[in-house]
């Protein structure tokens, strides 16, 4: 005879499960599933979700690639074409437009409320299985993610790391916190038991705006893979700061491996600005930093080292 479980344990359990339930219920009719097709003939599928009572949708750049045009279908069976208003790589968000009505927009949350060990929940339509709903915590904050585009090295920074099993087909959809507002984009698969998202912050509401309004978002480029790191106690102790941003790779030939940039290092200020997360690098390399000398203070092998960097505009070649 099996053992009944215990009445706490039982009630944790139901608890959870009308979390998750309740997300999903609240989530699935803003997330569509997401079909374009190239002027090459070439396809490319996933999710999006809509994000304001006009028909904008918000998608992930490798989703649309260079389309122009595609279809979003949604759980109620309602569908529409759509037209691609913007994307930008750095980011891997792209926004595109509803020609017919849709669904209400879904809420969106803040990011930066995160915390590690949260419950978060992802809608999508992998493999083709619309509306499928995944659980699971965030695993990590602040992540970057090296990517990809022909010859071109690009990294995503700032990126939530979530186990919450993700397929192909989950990139555009939602990554959804326990109040069903999306705090998240799904970006990509990075292997078994780990899935990414591009947060909902300051800073991705600035690139979907500019995405409306000018259809691309002129970005500074760095080439750095960073992930937050707390500072030596002696050196937080000297400089009065917790965090900085530690460099896991350097794209070879972008702009942080010409000015000198190590993997190790140790930044602490961008700009005569502290930094202790991928955000506070990111708010300073939009457009009007291109071109420009950028400041750095890293720490390096027990010293502090300067470095100008000269940041440059990403593009598509």
């Amino acid at each position: 005879m099996s053992a009944v479980p215990e009445p706490d344990v039982e009630q944790a359990l139901d608890a959870y499960s009308r979390i998750v339930t309740a997300v999903a219920a609240d989530v699935t009719p803003h997330v569509a599933a997401l079909q374009v097709t190239g002027s090459d003939g070439r396809g490319g599928a996933g999710s999006a979700v809509v994000v304001s009572g006009d028909g904008l949708l918000l998608t992930n750049a490798h989703v649309v690639g260079r389309a122009a045009h595609g279809r979003a279908v949604f759980s109620d069976g309602s569908e529409s074409d759509v037209d691609v208003v913007g994307a930008d790589p750095l980011s891997d968000l792209a926004v595109v437009r509803a020609r017919t009505a849709t669904p209400p927009p879904a809420v969106l949350g803040d990011a930066g409320t995160l915390r590690v060990g949260q419950l978060v929940v992802a809608v999508g339509n992998p493999l083709g299985l619309a509306g499928s709903v995944t659980a699971g915590v965030v695993s990590g904050l602040g992540r970057s993610l090296p990517t990809r585009d022909g010859r071109t090295a690009r990294v995503v920074e700032d990126v939530i790391q979530t186990d919450a099993a993700l397929n192909p087909g989950n990139s555009g959809g939602a990554l959804a916190d326990s109040a069903s507002r999306v705090v998240g984009i799904n970006t990509a698969v990075a292997g078994w038991g780990l899935g990414l998202a591009v947060p909902m912050n300051d800073t991705s509401r600035r690139i979907i705006a500019a995405l409306v309004e000018d259809g691309r978002v002129r970005r500074a480029y760095l080439g750095l893979v960073s992930t937050p790191a707390p500072l030596p106690a002696a050196l937080a102790e000297r400089t009065g700061r917790r965090r900085g941003l530690r460099i896991i790779d350097v794209v070879p030939g972008a702009p942080a491996d010409r000015a000198g940039l190590k993997a190790g290092d140790l930044v602490l200020e961008a700009d005569r600005r502290a930094v202790a997360d991928a955000q506070s690098l990111q708010r300073l390399l939009f457009a009007e930093a291109i071109g420009r000398p950028l400041p750095m203070t890293v720490y390096r092998r027990g010293a502090m080292v300067d470095v100008i960097t000269s940041p440059a505009e990403l593009t598509g070649d």
